[in-house]
């Protein structure tokens, strides 16, 4: 390692104690040039990439040894060991089969969803911005090399260990490193060389967030050997917690396996009793366990989490948490942002109002003099970070700023005319303002000012006119205000331009300035909000706008999208401000209630509202992108951030990150979050429905004295068969389309709630009633053989249960035309079952080993059609639910 990466571990002095202009002799730096890409790629090679080691993934060998765990596989073992104990070799075979299908399955599905998790954190790439060969460029934040000279401002996250070099306003929030709670004031002066790490102001450190300023620093240590790369090494042997939803299958399936238990064992008690052979019955409970337990259910969870997760990444939405899916089939209420997220965030300068009139930049010539629109264009152009490169991939910065500088591009003024930059006044919540300090050839200073409108016009004395600049009076203040509020009735955004010439760069920014001008930008409303916002209103679900815009604009904006109508109600955040939610007065919380917009809200307000929501019974999702979003996002049941327009920060405290920044793919999520929820659901009664039939079929057979409807090997076939496929099938299901068209679920309410059990009853109940009603009908009707009879319960069983997957359609749905008779998957899997059962029947060998003797033509029929009997009967339990 170069002195780079070890600075601080070697006898000289470590960065923060030296200077600044030490530092970068130190590390060889052509300041303020940059590093050259050449030197650059050299020292990458040398240092490595700018990256915390991370876990190594999982292999495919723990990921194997993993489906092997727990009580339903122990079971499972024991059942073959018990099986080979009393020679019965075909009988231990099938168990095993059962257990390496499913671990198979298992295996396969988990491999390609934690490889698709592993992709999804690969997809958002960390870009920097740096200097190098003179220019602004960003870069991958992996390619950062000590040395690198890295622009900073509100909203970036720190990407390596830096010395900072200039400092304007700048505030870093280093929580994840010191565990204090408020933004530290950052400086370029060198400190004692014991200070501590909380005490180190001058220096920029890896994962804290830019909360306000501007700045530079240049890069001592990377990857890591970074203060928060020492700390990473103690979260690498940190355990995942399991999801709540993995939580409630695990628990489930426990429950399950001990009442398959005891009902077994009380059906070889009964048998027993019954005059059965102790060996029969044996293997008729082992079995009946094996096959009763829901083995499946694990399995199919994951394929169908993980396949959804990818189609909500096709829809463009990145999910961090597998619990985030089942969370947002649940979301009430969404808290959304406006700009970029039900708009395009394509700004533009549509109009400058100016002293005397105005100008539309897409209309005709005006008298208004055109010294004026260049004066205002231009400092657009100078109070400004953003640069427009060539084409849409050159475009770097705020889209505010693109703007501006497009209009000014536009109108004829160009980078030449700028005049050099001496320093900046970076954007703070508090002004609401920006300035730029240049200089002039005659050594005076020019000073360039744009912020909220209300912020510039209340910092002006001065307004300059077409004769040069005049008094501003309260009067004409009180004007250009109105004129502002009028633009912002028609969904335009102001931005205040001002400008002032003082002898020097030490005057402060925001003092005696002139008015030049106001731009009015727009930022059309997407095409598919408004239909998005309808399909959340017809699901259920709440749509809120916070916006830090003006309250006319938000309003405006909210009515085109559907948000809300005439009457609705609108309230500012300065409302709010120093307002305890929790103890507020009645009256005041049945306002929050009743809103649908929220303008000009600050950050800490957003937090209250979210907290204010999620007492109200909400399960809130939220939007945001910028750092102070970060605790509203982490608060919120579901938090969104913006992967185009959001920060660093933001996302990182998101559950769910949009790749489009559109609304629209919100609502998606919602749906396919209900996709998935549904299908589990779907799957598990399925199951466990079949499940009981079995246990029932045979536990009524033996309880009356009949000789048993099926033998142990027939009862682990139909496992395979009629379990695995068609619940496979189920869980990938697209859903029926009307999913938005239904309420919420209760974030509470578990996944089989009563109406789910007493589907799983009746359905279990209706397939055993076919069943014996064909063996009986074979027995005594047909007098069949006991063998042949047997192989009538069995056929109808088989069918019998694969038709029951019709049974799984929503209630509310047709039932010919449904999300499962839609979905190809169910018929494939019907299709295979169909020839498997065949083979079982017709099959030199299979047909013998599973002792399925003939039943002829007769008693093919009486088992075709008994197993018709489910999805009749079936329709009428599914009916009921929906006049339920």
């Amino acid at each position: 390692m170069t002195e780079g990466l070890v600075m601080q571990d070697t006898d000289a002095a470590p960065a923060f104690a030296e200077t600044a202009e030490a530092v970068i002799a130190r590390l060889s730096v052509p300041f303020p040039n940059g590093l050259s890409a050449q030197e650059a790629a050299t020292r990458l090679a040398r240092h490595g990439p700018n990256a915390l080691r991370r876990p190594k993934p999982r292999s495919a060998l723990r990921i194997l040894l993993h489906q092997f765990q727990g009580v339903i596989v122990a079971l499972l073992v024991l059942a073959t060991i018990f099986s080979l104990v009393i020679n019965d070799i075909v009988e231990a075979l099938a168990i095993l089969v059962v257990l390496l299908l499913n671990g198979a399955i298992g295996f396969f599905t988990e491999l390609r969803a934690t490889r698709s998790m592993e992709a999804l954190f690969s997809v958002a790439e960390v870009r920097t911005r740096v200097r190098r060969d003179g220019m602004l460029i960003e870069v991958d934040a992996r390619d950062l090399v000590p040395g690198d000279l890295v622009m900073l401002e509100a909203g970036d996250v720190v990407t390596a260990d830096l010395r900072l070099v200039e400092a304007s306003g700048l505030h870093c929030d280093e929580s994840v490193l010191t565990g204090e709670s408020l933004p530290v004031l950052k400086t370029t002066k060198p400190l004692p060389s014991d200070a501590v790490l909380g005490d180190r102001t001058n220096m920029g450190f890896k994962g804290a967030a830019v909360t306000r300023g501007a700045g530079t620093g240049v890069v001592v240590r990377t990857g890591m050997e970074t203060e928060i790369g020492k700390i990473s090494q103690l979260a690498m042997a940190a355990s995942t917690e399991p999801t709540p939803l993995e939580h409630q299958l695990t628990r489930l399936g426990q429950r399950l396996v001990w009442l398959t238990i005891v009902l077994a064992i009380a059906i070889i008690v009964t048998g027993l009793a019954q005059g059965h052979p102790l060996t029969s019955m044996i293997q008729t409970g082992v079995a009946l366990a094996v096959a009763a337990i829901p083995e499946g259910i694990p399995v199919v969870a994951t394929l169908s989490l993980a396949r959804g997760m990818w189609r909500m990444v096709q829809r463009n939405a990145l999910i961090s948490r597998l619990s985030s899916v089942e969370t947002l089939g649940a979301t009430t209420l969404i808290l959304t942002d406006k700009t970029g997220t039900l708009t395009e965030n394509r700004m533009s300068v549509v109009q400058v109002l100016l002293d005397g009139g105005s100008v539309d930049l897409d209309g005709p010539e005006t008298g208004i003099a055109e010294d004026l629109l260049r004066a205002a264009l231009k400092i657009g152009m100078l109070c400004n970070n953003a640069e427009l490169g060539d084409g849409d991939e050159g475009r770097i910065g705020d889209p505010t700023e693109l703007a501006l500088l497009s209009a000014a591009r536009q109108a004829g003024v160009t980078e030449d005319e700028a005049e050099p930059r001496l320093l900046q006044h970076a954007f703070e919540s508090d002004s609401l303002m920006m300035a730029t300090v240049h200089a002039l050839p005659d050594g005076g200073a020019l000073y360039a000012v744009k912020g909220a409108p209300e912020a510039v016009i209340a910092s002006c004395s001065e307004v300059l006119g077409a004769e040069g600049p005049r008094p501003l009076s309260a009067e004409d203040k009180a004007d250009w205000i109105a004129r502002n509020a009028d633009a912002a009735s028609e969904g335009l955004r102001g931005i205040g331009l001002a400008m002032k010439r003082t002898d020097g760069a030490e005057d402060a920014p925001y003092e005696g300035l002139t008015l030049v001008a106001i731009a009015c930008l727009a930022d059309p409303l997407r095409k598919d909000v408004p239909p998005a916002i309808a399909a959340c209103q017809s699901a259920g679900v709440r749509v809120i706008m916070l916006t830090g815009d003006h309250a006319e604009t938000a309003a405006r904006i909210a009515k085109d999208a559907g948000i809300s109508g005439n009457g609705a109600v609108s309230i500012e955040g300065r409302d709010l401000t120093g307002l305890d939610l929790e103890n507020a007065p009645e009256e005041t919380l049945d306002r929050l209630r009743k809103a649908s917009v929220f303008a000009r809200v600050a950050p800490a307000t957003k937090l209250d509202l979210v907290s204010f929501y999620q007492r109200e019974g909400e399960t809130v999702a939220m939007t945001g992108d910028g750092v102070n979003d970060a605790p509203a996002l982490k608060k919120a049941d579901i938090g969104i951030a913006m992967g185009q327009r959001g920060t660093q920060v933001a996302r990182e405290a998101a559950h769910m990150v949009l790749k489009d920044d559109d609304f629209a793919t919100i609502v998606e999520a919602v749906r396919q979050g209900r996709v998935i929820f549904g299908n589990i659901r779907k799957f598990i009664v399925y199951l466990m429905s079949c499940n009981l039939s079995e246990i029932l079929v045979v536990g009524i057979a033996v309880g009356v004295g009949l000789p048993s409807p099926l033998l142990p090997l027939q009862i682990l076939f139909l496992n395979l068969v009629t379990d695995v496929f068609p619940a496979l099938a189920l869980g990938l299901g697209h859903g029926d389309g009307h999913e938005m068209r239904r309420p919420p679920r209760d974030r509470a309410e578990p996944i089989l709630a009563r109406r789910e059990w007493g589907r799983i009853i009746a359905l279990g109940v209706i397939v055993t009633l076919a069943t014996m009603l064909a063996f009986g009908g074979a027995l005594y009707g047909l007098q069949l053989a006991p063998a042949a009879a047997v192989t009538v319960a069995f056929v109808t069983l088989a069918l019998g249960q694969l038709w029951n997957v019709f049974n799984m359609r929503e209630a509310d749905t047709h039932a010919l035309r449904n999300d499962v008779t839609r979905n190809p998957y169910v018929w494939g899997a019907l299709v295979l079952c169909l020839v498997l059962i065949a083979g079982a029947l017709w099959l030199p060998g299979l047909s013998d080993v599973l002792q399925l003797p003939s039943p002829g033509i007769a008693g093919l029929t009486l088992a075709g059609a008994m197993s018709l009997l489910p999805p009749l009967l079936g329709h009428l339990v599914v009916s009921r639910a929906t006049r339920r």
